[in-house]
């Protein structure tokens, strides 16, 4: 019996697709239509308006640290105060908009007001943000994950980006549908959700932890950076989750059947939520200005957070050539595709650098945007696959596919630039005549990056352009999208 049945799945092309959803299940999610839905549409708009914004900010980064063009614009603390509203805004707010659409959804209806208070706090906060370096002549604080402008202005907006955030993890603990014990391809994306949710509750007592003990009379530099070391391991975790969430579902609706259990990826989910709760043991067992602290902090990221990444990627791949050989993608599944397949081969290559590593040089930014920017463009096929249901317009499939590989092209030129010269010493952090750049290599390295950063800022501005039309082409009042399309 089960020698005919394999041999008619290998014959028939349609009935082996329908054994391995049997097998796998189908990582596919219902996204509702009532507040929930409006509430999500707000996250994702405040998501959306901060990658405009840090795109804008960005031309700026890109043209100071390019060769014969940094010299004619503000040096030194100029270029480090736009670098930090860039960063927090295009990772740090852009990241949580994105959890708070995608936990919204996955919400039960409790708690709306709630919600609505998390997100009016939130688009305050990263107002002030984006306005903060052109209003507020503070000293720019490189501190490792959250990035600051130590003036009233851009703490302002943090603190309140940080409570609106807070409120979000609040609503998300308690609002959250029980995923149940037997766990389908959906049910496990929903326990996916919901441990980037506890992963974000951990990163806040992270957070308030390390505020209430680290010595308020420190350097900034060093108060800052210990205030946020532990709690932005964390995020990682939440961030990790949503990745491979991402990339499950895409894959789905790309008509890639993902030839993985649930059970496993369960289990891969449980792992990284292991290593969350880890990290308060790791507080209760050593000071937070420690060594051990942070090398463990570091250990448990690099262990714990990286598992399930291997495995998930690679199950995705090669579901991905299967289905490459049933026949072509349909037009409504290639952007999806294209956002899926560039964030894999992003963030992989962003993994491979980070073993490249060498002190402090420009590898390191190569290392973190490739993993950002990875996660970023599985975030951006999302948003592209949600906009039909969330009563817009299905994206422009061409336009859309375009701006997946122009924004992942310019990024690969980006951190190719940034580990090509980080091999000959140029450090990170610094632009213009600070880069002391003394070779041909090291100035051709430095302009592949800035011309890989244009090309990149051109790929962010196509994703608002594509959002935008999509919602200016949404259905008219008393019909409703193809969510098929």
């Amino acid at each position: 019996m089960k020698a005919t049945a394999a041999a008619t799945a290998a014959a028939d092309p349609q009935v082996a697709r329908v054994a391995v959803d049997v097998a796998f299940g189908r990582y596919a999610l219902a996204v509702p239509r009532d507040e929930r839905a409006r509430l999500a549409i707000g996250w994702l708009a405040l998501g959306v308006a901060s990658l405009a914004a840090s795109g804008l900010l960005a031309v700026f980064l890109a043209l100071a640290r390019t060769p014969g063009v940094g010299r004619f614009l503000p040096a030194g603390d100029f270029f480090r105060t736009v670098l930090v509203a860039h960063v927090d805004l295009s990772v740090l707010v852009w990241f949580v908009s994105f959890a708070g659409t995608v936990w919204s959804l996955n919400s039960t209806p409790r708690a709306l007001a709630l919600g609505r208070s998390a997100l009016v706090l939130a688009i305050a906060g990263t107002a002030a943000i984006a306005v903060a370096p052109f209003v507020d002549p503070a000293a720019p604080i490189m501190a490792n994950y959250i990035p600051v402008i130590d003036g009233p202005v851009f703490l302002s907006g943090l603190a309140a980006f940080g409570a609106g955030s807070a409120l979000l993890v609040v609503r998300g603990l308690f609002a959250s549908p029980l995923v149940g014990v037997r766990l389908d391809g959906a049910g496990t994306l929903r326990f996916g959700v919901n441990a980037a949710i506890v992963a974000g509750a951990v990163a806040l007592l992270a957070f308030a932890w390390s505020g209430a003990v680290v010595p308020r009379s420190l350097e900034p530099r060093a108060y800052y950076e210990l205030v946020f070391w532990g709690g932005g391991h964390v995020l990682q975790f939440a961030w990790t989750l949503l990745l491979l969430v991402a990339w499950l579902l895409l894959a789905d609706a790309s008509g890639v059947r993902v030839p993985v259990s649930p059970r496993v990826v369960a289990l891969l989910f449980g792992i990284q939520l292991v290593a969350v709760f880890a990290t308060t043991l790791v507080y209760l067992a050593y000071d937070v200005t420690s060594v051990e602290h942070h090398r463990l902090q570091t250990w448990l990221m690099r262990i714990g957070g990286a598992l399930a990444i291997p495995v998930v990627a690679a199950a995705v791949v090669a579901g991905l050539a299967r289905r490459l050989r049933d026949g072509p993608v349909p037009v409504h599944a290639r952007p999806l595709l294209a956002a899926l397949v560039v964030s894999i081969a992003l963030f992989c290559t962003g993994g491979v650098i980070g073993f490249l590593i060498e002190g402090s040089d420009v590898r390191i930014p190569a290392h973190y945007h490739g993993a950002i920017v990875g996660v970023t463009i599985a975030l951006m096929g999302l948003a592209y696959w949600l906009l039909p249901r969330l009563g817009a317009a299905a994206p422009r499939a061409k336009l859309a596919v375009w701006q997946s590989l122009l924004y992942g092209a310019g990024q690969l030129m980006h951190i190719s630039g940034l580990l090509w010269s980080g091999g000959y010493g140029v450090q990170r952090k610094v632009a213009g005549g600070e880069q002391v750049l003394r070779t041909t290599s090291e100035i051709a390295g430095m302009g592949l990056m800035g011309a890989g950063g244009l090309v990149a800022v051109i790929g962010g501005v196509l994703f608002v352009v594509v959002v935008a039309l999509a919602v200016r082409d949404r259905p008219r009042a008393g019909t409703r999208g193809d969510p098929a399309r």
